[in-house]
């Protein structure tokens, strides 16, 4: 009797450890923010999509299940990164808003691969900054190019306990990659020459002439002399670019009937919208009324080949740009409505 009991006690011991080392079919998802810029955090791959709920203290917690390993991209609508799940992780990230790829880090079950992949964000960053190109003629960039590429091969390969697919991948990629970023800086650098020569601080201004206007009839860039002007590029679809208008919207409040107007410029083009003009202005109209967008409301009838655009030499978004009272230039590359650097400015100049 003694020996059943004992038996039975082993086999009840046996089921509950067996019921306990099942993996969990989720992750679970936990973190801090300092410097939050919004009250929700956003786990995106394909058509997954995951929103989590920031505490007013930067914490946040959840599950999540998710259908097969892999890099998912995280953010908070400002700014994001990466991300290795897998069912039965359970993670802690932790960030700092203000210096975002220096400070993510990730701890708990699973997180060598997040890290990794933090990790290969900021040395793409730091090796891909056009300021370690600046002064180089052209042997001495191609060879820090080859050293570039070099020290990621040798990255990859020395990466321990890091999802092998995850590193598959980054090797297949970087010939491309290296490929890429070889003509892209070269292009930048060639360009930051250029507006240097032409788009200095007192230069006149490049005109925009009879931009539709929300508000009605057309604007030029010639009707707004007699007060600084600052230009918001942007376009609907732009992630970084809605990011900002939080940020717009109280900087308008606060300089409001002081010697500077705000101008926002819609470069949304048909390439985005069906290959529709029409749908593009559309959707300009339909978010300026949503998003209860202020200032002066301007839509560029060619998108990114409008001729203003192309004279500033924009070829990303936001791009923001400070005009005197003259229509000379300020900045034509000036601090965005997030910074404190663009108050500074004003103050600067007495605004």
């Amino acid at each position: 009797m003694k020996k059943l009991a004992v038996l039975a006690l082993a086999i009840s011991v046996f089921a509950c450890n067996e019921k306990e080392e099942k993996p969990k079919d989720y992750v679970t998802l936990s973190g801090t923010i300092t410097n939050k810029n919004s009250d929700s955090v956003f786990v995106k791959k394909k058509d997954f999509i995951k929103v989590l709920k920031v505490a007013e203290d930067g914490t946040f917690k959840d599950t999540l299940k998710v259908t097969e390993p892999g890099v998912f991209s995280i953010g908070d609508g400002t700014e994001v990164t990466s991300i290795f799940l897998k069912n039965g992780y359970d993670l802690n990230m932790t960030i700092d808003t203000k210096m975002f790829d220096e400070t993510v880090k990730y701890t708990g079950e699973g997180s060598e691969t997040s890290n990794f992949l933090a990790a290969h964000s900021l040395k793409q960053e730091t090796y891909f900054s056009t300021e370690a190109y600046k002064d180089l003629d052209s042997l001495a960039y191609n060879k820090e190019f080859d050293k570039v590429e070099n020290e990621l091969k040798a990255f990859y390969d020395n990466a321990i306990n890091i999802d092998s697919t995850v590193v598959a991948d980054a090797k297949e990629r970087l010939p491309k990659i290296m490929k890429y970023y070889r003509f892209a800086i070269k292009q930048q650098l060639e360009t930051e020459k250029v507006m240097a020569e032409t788009l200095y601080k007192g230069a006149d201004s490049p005109e925009f002439k009879d931009y539709e206007n929300y508000a009605g009839g057309t604007t030029s860039l010639n009707d707004l002399k007699g007060k600084y002007t600052y230009i918001d590029v942007w376009a609907t679809w732009c992630g970084p670019c809605k990011a900002e208008i939080p940020s717009l919207k109280k900087i308008e409040a606060a300089y409001h009937g002081k010697n500077i107007q705000f101008v926002s410029i819609s470069i949304d083009d048909d390439r985005t919208h069906g290959n529709s003009w029409d749908k593009a202005k559309e959707d300009w109209k339909a978010m300026v009324a949503d998003k209860e967008l202020g200032g002066i409301q301007l839509f560029a009838p060619k998108g990114w080949k409008s001729q203003f655009i192309t004279d500033y030499y924009i070829m990303g978004i936001p791009r923001f740009i400070l005009i005197d009272p003259d229509g000379k230039i300020v900045s034509a590359d000036a601090p965005r409505p997030s910074s404190s650097d663009l108050t500074d400015l004003f103050s600067e100049l007495n605004i």
